[in-house]
């Protein structure tokens, strides 16, 4: 009979291989729905999702599409790197369009560093009844809210509305703090991926610049409340352990 010092020690020689079982195999595919709920005046219920990532992972991508549409926000909004590799384009832009609700989106590094063509992002974006937003901004009168969309030049901070409420769409959480005298309801962001690899009482091991003190969920900031997405993709490592890809219901 094996004693109890022998179970427990044997148990413990055998988490990191269980952990990165998960990580590699379980996690990354483990797609979860956190909700966020602000208060405001006109209610809009929308979804938020970041990183896409997509590099064929068609079954996978078709969950994250199938579980959006069974949601059944009032729009979408996506906060960049639907790709890394620009020969996916066509293939990713195709699980846009079958969004059964309005997708609003923005580049992230990699759509710029790809020279992934917006043209075609346009076209898909709007096919759903939405819109490619990098520098654009777009007023929803039934929620009274205006999308403020950022790219690579910033955002139009000069186009009117009578919106009394605006989210912004950017991609580098850290540049919340670079916003100047900017106010909005809500800023969403991507980028960090949340990590990838979030160990217990110590946080994301590894993240990339431009990220700041906003790694992951929700913080206020001097431009306004802030929510940075896990990230659906991964990048460079595919794996992901206690930080699974996430769908961000919002409630506003």
């Amino acid at each position: 009979m094996i004693s109890r010092r022998k179970f427990l020690g044997f148990s413990l020689l055998a988490l990191p291989a269980v952990a990165g079982i998960d990580a590699k195999w379980i996690e990354p595919s483990l797609l979860r729905v956190r909700n966020l709920k602000l208060q405001g005046g006109k209610t809009a219920r929308f979804i938020h999702f970041s990183d896409f990532h997509y590099k064929g992972d068609a079954q996978f991508a078709a969950h994250v599409v199938e579980t959006i549409n069974d949601l059944a926000p009032d729009f979408v909004c996506f906060t960049g790197d639907l790709i890394e590799d620009r020969s996916f384009v066509s293939e990713a832009l195709g699980f846009v369009r079958q969004i059964k609700a309005p997708v609003y989106g923005i580049p992230g590094n990699h759509d710029y560093s790809t020279q992934a063509p917006f043209a075609e992002y346009e076209e898909a974006f709007a096919s759903t009844g939405g819109g490619w937003l990098p520098a654009r901004n777009v007023t929803l009168p039934k929620h009274d809210l205006q999308l403020v969309g950022m790219g690579i030049t910033g955002f139009d901070m000069h186009s009117t509305t009578n919106a009394s409420r605006r989210i912004l769409l950017m991609h580098y959480p850290a540049v919340a703090d670079q916003l100047g005298d900017q106010r909005f309801d809500l800023i969403l962001a991507g980028h960090s991926h949340g990590g990838q690899v979030r160990l217990p009482f110590v946080g994301a091991i590894i993240l990339p610049p431009a990220v700041g003190n906003y790694d992951l969920g929700y913080y206020e900031t001097p431009a306004g409340p802030l929510f940075v997405n896990a990230g659906i993709g991964t990048y460079i490592v595919p794996w992901r352990f206690n930080c699974p890809p996430e769908l961000t219901l919002i409630t506003i």
